[in-house]
Formats: structure tokens, sequence, C-alpha cells
């Protein structure tokens, strides 16, 4: 027994056994598996979102006027054309000021004719000698006053029968009622939203995009865009806009993409499946954790695929987008870039193929 256990002690203090040379030789042998990305081209392809179509020109309508809602003929969903009326306030009082307006003029009108009398009277007599060249004065001044109440009873008339015109709501443009929001009888100040308008000349898709997402995404670029509930419609949109202020439950901002000549089943409120295109242009971007002293002389470890090894690049960053941050010089679109063990690399190292995250 004793000489089993002495053969086992000795095998097990061998070189075969114990020589860490040769374990840590076999050990780097093997090419040393990464987690890579392809800049631009991998984010590309992963580029979907879920969208809602919204009007491009979507405008709030109000009465310049106060008064009381008479009528409400547009209602939520109704087609309407330019020059429709979509609401009305109570004409009797604007019709009331409209003939009173009238019944202004016409004395302005009545004195105008007199003081027209009297100052051409003066001015006989005065010629004769028979009136005194003051009282011609008095009587021209009569005259001059006389005309600018004419005038200013002109005016009122005026403004009144605009307020009569400005009792009709109408649509200023051809579109659809995506909002209604008085009923008849309510009283309304100047400025008061009654309806929205939103024209159908030009829908958007609206995407909600975290602050991350937003790295990968610039102006121009295209997307294909296709229904949710019908994927054979399909339509291409071109993002224009980003909101520069987030959503203050979210931290998500909003981005704008504009629909070209889209079927008439993407209607308002539709929702609708957003992927990037392939040649709609490409943002270099990467995940923060991949660049190696971000806050000095920042560089990325780029693999050579022709024989498989690492070199490190000098890179020059822009802005940050939550967990990623944009790469202005160094890289281009394709470059493969280590995103994980980046600090357990050297120049030159072997690699082996690229794993997933």
């Amino acid at each position: 027994m004793n000489r089993f256990i002495f053969a086992i002690s000795v095998a097990l203090a061998s070189p075969v056994f114990a020589s860490s040379e040769v374990s840590s030789q076999i050990v780097s042998d093997v090419p040393r598996p990464v987690i890579t990305e392809r800049v631009g081209t991998d984010v590309l392809e992963a580029i979907t979102f879920v969208g809602t179509v919204a009007a491009g020109n979507e405008v709030t309508l109000g009465f310049p006027i106060s008064g009381t809602l008479a009528e409400r003929s547009a209602t939520l969903g109704t087609f309407v054309s330019k020059g429709d009326i979509l609401a009305r306030l109570d004409p009797k009082d604007f019709e009331a000021e409209v003939r009173s307006a009238e019944a202004r003029v016409l004395v302005a009108q009545t004195n105008l004719g007199t003081a027209q009398d009297t100052a051409a009277r003066s001015k006989e007599l005065s010629e004769r000698g028979v009136d005194s060249a003051t009282r011609l004065e008095d009587a021209l001044r009569a005259l001059v006053a006389a005309q600018a109440g004419v005038e200013q009873a002109q005016a009122n008339l005026a403004r009144a029968q605009d307020k009569l015109d400005l009792g009709d709501l109408r649509a200023p443009q051809d579109g659809v009622i995506t909002g209604a929001f008085l009923d008849a009888g309510a009283s309304v100040s100047p400025g008061l939203e009654v309806v929205r308008l939103a024209s159908t000349d030009e829908r958007e898709v609206i995407v909600d995009i975290s602050e991350q997402g937003l790295a990968d995404l610039d102006i121009g670029m295209r997307f294909d865009v296709a229904l949710v509930a019908n994927p054979r419609l399909v339509a291409t949109a071109t993002l224009f806009r980003i909101d520069p202020v987030a959503n203050g439950a979210t931290r998500s901002r909003r981005a704008h993409l504009l629909l070209s000549e889209p079927p008439a089943g993407f209607r308002f409120g539709a929702l609708v499946r957003i992927n990037a295109m392939e040649n709609s242009g490409t943002v270099a971007s990467l995940p923060l954790s991949s660049i190696v002293d971000p806050d000095g002389a920042a560089s990325v470890w780029v693999v050579d695929r022709a024989n498989n090894t690492v070199s490190a690049q000098p890179v020059t960053l822009g802005e940050q987008f939550g967990t990623r941050v944009r790469v202005t010089n160094g890289i281009s679109v394709g470059d493969e870039v280590v995103l994980r063990g980046i600090h357990s690399l050297h120049d030159g190292q072997i690699i082996g193929r690229s794993m997933s995250q």
C-alpha cells in the first residue's frame, strides 16, 4: 500500500505533469476568440423601430374674437376642404353691432351734408361782405370735423362687419380634423383652441428613440417603412428632424421621418415598422467600453482579418449618446473593432473568430 502511494507521489512531481512552461505554451498557441463589431454595418442591420404615422403639418384653430359657440360642424376624423366652415359663433351680438355702426354712418353722413351746406352759405355771405371771416372759419372747421366723423363711422362699420365674418371659423387648407375640443354653447375667448386640422398633403412617421439609439442616426438617413397591420403596404421615409429636448418621463427624444408618396393605407395613427436602408448612409459609433483611454489619447483595437491580428488605432471621439460615442476620425465604416477585453491585448496579437455578445 505504501509503495502504491509513493509511486503516485513521484508521478505527480515529475516534469511531465508539473511543468508550467508546457501548460502556458499550449494555452498561448490557441487564438483568442474576441467580441467585435463592424463599424456602421452591424449597427445598420440592427436599426429597426416601431413608429406612428402623423401629420407633417398640423394646426390648431380658434376664433380671434370672443363669443358663444353656436355650432361646430367639424367632427373628429372629418375630411374638409379649404374654405369649409368648421364652427360658428352666435351672430346676434355681431349683427347688432353692424346695425348700430350703419346707423352711426347715416348720422355722420347727415352731419356732413349739413356742414357742407353751412360752409357753402358762409362762404357766399363772406364774399358778399354780409358775414364775417370768423363765421366762415368756424363753418370750415365744422366741415372738416364732419368729414372726419364720416370716416370714423365707416371704419367702425368695417370693423363690425369684420367681426361678423370672423364669427365663422373656416379651414385654411384641405385636411382632416384630428381634434375637436368645444361643443355648442361653450364660451369662447380669443385664441382658445376649438379644432385641430392636419394636412393630408404631407405625412410623417414619429418615433421615440433612446439617447443611445440616436448615436447611429443622422439627418438625411433613409428608411424602409411597412404597416404593422399590413406589411405589404410599404413606403420610404427620410429622417429630417430630431427634437432637441428629451421627454421628461422616458428620457427619449422624438425623431421625425418624412414619408415619400405613402399609400392611402398609411393613415394617421397607424403603426409602422421602420428599417434602415443599406444605402442610407451610416454613422461611425462604438460602445464607450471599447475605447482605450477615452479621456486621453483615445484608441481602439482594429482587427486585420487578412492575418487575424489586432492593432491599436488612434481615434477622435465626438458626441456621446448614453453608452455609445461617435467616432469622427480614425476608423471607417466596415472596420472590425474589438469590444471586450481591450486591456489584455497587444499589437500583432493573433485572435480567433468573432463571437456574439
